[in-house]
Parts: structure tokens; sequence; C-alpha cells
């Protein structure tokens, strides 16, 4: 069962209950979905390497909301990330946009989105260099979730983050020691104090009356990194909801499974088809929004200081041998390999060819 089948089946009526609520990333969604290896305005050339047969193929779309897509997106981002792993304990925090406050982020997702992210760095910023174990800089990588594993409507970011901090006066890494890094309910309340001030002051942005007196950051010890990066990436690049999960699609209701966060047990939930559509499609981000971002040490620009670290830990111990830089072990990419209907020999990829773009009715809207 596939999600993009369900859709197509059902994109009229979903158009119909939908209409005032669908976006325009929402049908630049659908509609790449859609012509996703149907779509021949953009084809891959193959020809025979034993015989003179050739023959095009329709590519993927690449968005980043569709479960066919992206594996190799997300192996090259796994791959970029372990390049900047250290041989130190991780943490993984966790800031909750509270239930209050999403109404508005579902109506400015992209206002709502980038607050979120540059008011939780500066809170995770302010308090390493508060901290009388770091004081120094930090390095960190956010990742934006919109949805629980219900995949009901739930934004939150997931940073995580080195303990430890490099002070550049005394050329010095300082390891973060203990089994906590931050205070949650610190956090908590900072993040709280400056998301709203963010939101009304500088965004102009009108609060519901009524807000929670707590708001929930998680600060939990993840161990080594790899672990924790292979968590985040998990909806990062696949869509919300691999095919995999989906069960069934009988008599205008659809069922999927997922992992229940508190009993760690396997469970169903079934909704009628238009609504399960809807779940899934209002997590579409819009266009242009980084959901990855990477701070301070983890950042592009500080490669030298990384390494660096990395060979000075490596020197200290902690790591067995390095060669170059920091040796991690590269995830697989997925490889095409295309036989011949012919002789059943290889065949070679010769590029890709543009065509006219067809002509779609798919959307009235």
């Amino acid at each position: 069962m596939k999600f993009i089948d369900i859709l197509r089946d059902h994109l009229d009526a979903f158009n119909q209950a939908y209409e005032q609520q669908i976006t325009t990333a929402m049908r630049q969604a659908i509609y790449s979905m859609l012509s996703c290896r149907t779509n021949t305005e953009r084809t891959s050339h193959w020809a025979c390497q034993s015989c003179t047969h050739t023959t095009d193929y329709p590519l993927s779309c690449g968005h980043r909301s569709c479960p066919l897509c992206q594996h190799n997106t997300t192996t090259d981002w796994l791959n970029k990330q372990q390049a900047k792993l250290l041989p130190v304990e991780y943490y993984m925090v966790t800031f909750t946009l509270p239930f209050e406050l999403r109404v508005i982020a579902k109506h400015q997702p992209e206002l709502s989105y980038q607050a979120m992210f540059s008011v939780a760095a500066s809170v995770l910023k302010a308090f390493a260099k508060n901290s009388k174990q770091l004081g120094g800089e930090v390095g960190f990588t956010g990742v934006l979730h919109t949805h629980n594993r219900r995949r009901d409507y739930h934004p939150h970011i997931h940073f995580i983050i080195p303990a430890g901090s490099f002070n550049k006066a005394k050329n010095q890494w300082l390891k973060s020691r203990g089994k906590y890094l931050f205070n949650a309910f610190n956090l908590a309340t900072v993040w709280k104090a400056r998301l709203l001030k963010q939101l009304t002051e500088k965004l102009n942005i009108m609060l519901p009356e009524h807000l929670p007196k707590k708001w929930v950051v998680d600060c939990l010890h993840v161990g080594k990194g790899l672990p924790a990066l292979k968590y985040l990436s998990r909806y990062l690049y696949r869509g919300v909801l691999p095919d995999k999960d989906i069960i069934s699609d009988i008599d205008g209701q659809v069922s999927f499974k997922y992992q229940d966060s508190q009993s760690k047990t396997t469970k169903i939930r079934t909704l009628a088809t238009v609504k399960f559509l809807w779940l899934v499609l209002q997590h579409v981000l819009p266009k242009g929004l980084r959901r990855v971002r990477d701070y301070g040490l983890l950042q592009g620009s500080s490669r030298k200081i990384r390494q660096q670290i990395q060979l000075m830990l490596a020197v200290a111990g902690a790591l067995p041998q390095v060669v170059g830089s920091l040796e991690v072990p590269e995830l697989k990419r997925t490889v095409v390999n295309r036989t011949c209907p012919c002789c059943r020999q290889p065949m070679r990829f010769m590029g890709i060819h543009l065509n006219r773009r067809p002509t779609s009715s798919m959307f009235t809207a």
C-alpha cells in the first residue's frame, strides 16, 4: 500500500474537503509526488553495452515530502554529519512549541519556524557561555520535526550537541562532566520568555489569551552521536509516513502503524481516507525553509577548528587512530543498475534528457 496511490485515488475528495486549507507548498508537493517516476519532462537515458538498445526512464520527483525519494539525500547528510562527529558524549535537547501556539505556527509556518530556530539556538549558546564547565564555543545541529509518532501536528526542534566546548584563547577542549549538560527547567523558562518576546515584539504576532505557565524542554544524554543522528534522519528526507507503515486502505478508512512513545509498543491508528491525507500533507514545509541547521563548531566554516579538535582528542587517546581527519564508516548509497530487456546485459547511464513539459489538469483549485 503506497501513500501516493491513496493520494491519486482520493485527490478529488481531498481537494473538495480541504480546498480552503491547502497551501501553495502542499499543492506543489502533491503535483511532485503524483508525477514521481511518471512525468516525462526529465528522463534518464540508458544504453546497452552489448547491443544497440536504448531506453529512457522518468526521474524521481526529488521532493522532500515524497516517500519514494531522497534515500541518497538522507545518506549524504548522514555521511557529512558523521565526518563532524567528535569522540565525546552527546546530548539531545528538544524544544517543543506549546499546544496553544500551534495554531499560529499552522497559519504562519515560515515566521514561526524561523523564530523557533533562532530563539532555541540563542538559548543554547547563552547556557554554554554561562556554564562553569564550558564557557567556550559549542557546536550543535538542529532538526525541525512537525509531528509526533501519531503524525499529529506537534512542532519541535531536536538539537544534538557534543558534551564540551572549545576555548580558542587557550586552544583547549573543555569537557563537560557529570550526567547533565544543562538544567531542562531553566532551559524551558528562558525558551518561553525569549520566544514570546520574539513573536510579539519583533514579529507583531497576536498571542492567545491563555498560555501554559510551564513549557517543555528535554535535555537527554544519548551516548555517542551516531545513533542520535540516525534518529534525526528518520523523517528528514523520506516523507512523514513510510509506505511500509501503511497497513490498509479499505472502505474509505486508512490504517497505519506507529510506535507509541510511552509504552514502546506498536499501535495502529485508523482514519477516514481524506482525514488521513490531511494528517500527512499538513506537514509539508514552506518552500525554501531549511529544516536542518548547523551552529557554532558544526558549521561548515568551522571545519579547520573541528579537525583540530578531532586531532587533539585523538592524541589524547580518545580515538585509536586518525588518518587525515576523523575516520568514520560511510553509509552505503543506493546504486541504480539497469538490465537490457533485449540481451539481459548491463546498461550504461548516458545522461539526463530534458523534454517538453507535459500539461497537467491535476488541480482545478
